[in-house]
């Protein structure tokens, strides 16, 4: 398992769905396939996304840390 940073390639809106991709292994199609289909089911998916945008680092500022 890698440590949790929003990646600078790959990503699509603000990578959170690449960043947990790349820590639980899959693919980033697939956690943004989940996400969507999370959408459909009553619950605060937008604001958890938000939530973690907000949280998770950028890539460029833990390579800059290091």
């Amino acid at each position: 398992m890698t440590r949790l940073a929003r990646p600078t390639h790959g990503r699509m809106i603000g990578g959170v769905c690449a960043a947990l991709a790349r820590r639980f292994g899959t693919s980033a199609t697939t956690m943004r396939v989940i996400f969507v289909v999370s959408c459909l089911l009553p619950g605060p998916q937008f604001l958890l996304y938000i939530a973690l945008w907000i949280l998770f680092p950028s890539e460029k500022s833990v390579r800059q840390a290091w």
